[in-house]
């Protein structure tokens, strides 16, 4: 919720200095967990190879003039951003994982919080996004950190370089056609 360049200072560049800072601190046994978004995969079916070559250099010292003359407003500035978190995470896991310590991250679709609420009351298409989700509903906090702590546990030692969408289906419910109410699409209730 700001002006693209900031949007990248937070999002992108501060990800992949911290990523960088605490590589020479991973020992067997470290794991982190970085935040990413769904808003990546719906930028993904529109994904330019030129633009993924610019965020995949974030500390590059013209990086953010260069990516904030590419992208007109804050929402395409954050998916591109958290894209490019994502991208970072999975560059990140081959450094991390030599030195015994996995890295992943974790996309949220719609959560409900405080900074969610707030887009959901500025951005109209929060409404159809949530009505084309299959679970029907946002999702909670809990169930974010949920997935979280899962990635930081022993019982995803194996795991390193992804990402996890937590979205209740919300992707695949905007790749499919709308055909109304849960009743049309089932048959009533017996």
């Amino acid at each position: 919720m700001a002006d693209a360049r900031r949007v990248f200072e937070v999002d992108l560049v501060g990800t992949q200095l911290l990523l960088d800072a605490f590589e020479s601190a991973v020992v067997p046994g470290s794991a982190a967990v970085c935040w990413a978004s769904s808003a990546a995969y719906q930028l993904a079916p529109y994904a330019d190879p030129a633009h993924d070559v610019l965020i995949d250099d974030p500390l590059a010292p013209d990086f953010l003039d260069r990516v904030t003359s590419l992208v007109g407003d804050s929402g395409f500035a954050y998916s591109l951003a958290k894209r490019g978190v994502i991208r970072a995470v999975a560059r990140a896991a081959v450094g991390w994982g030599r030195r015994g310590g996995r890295v992943n991250s974790v996309s949220p679709g719609l959560i409900d919080t405080p900074m969610g609420r707030q887009e959901f009351e500025q951005q109209p298409i929060m409404q159809t996004m949530l009505e084309r989700t299959p679970l029907g509903r946002e999702g909670r906090p809990d169930e974010v950190t949920t997935v979280a702590q899962f990635l930081l546990s022993d019982r995803a030692s194996f795991v390193n370089g992804i990402d996890v969408l937590v979205d209740g289906g919300m992707l695949p419910g905007m790749a499919t056609p709308a055909t109304g109410s849960v009743e049309a699409e089932t048959g009533p209730a017996s």
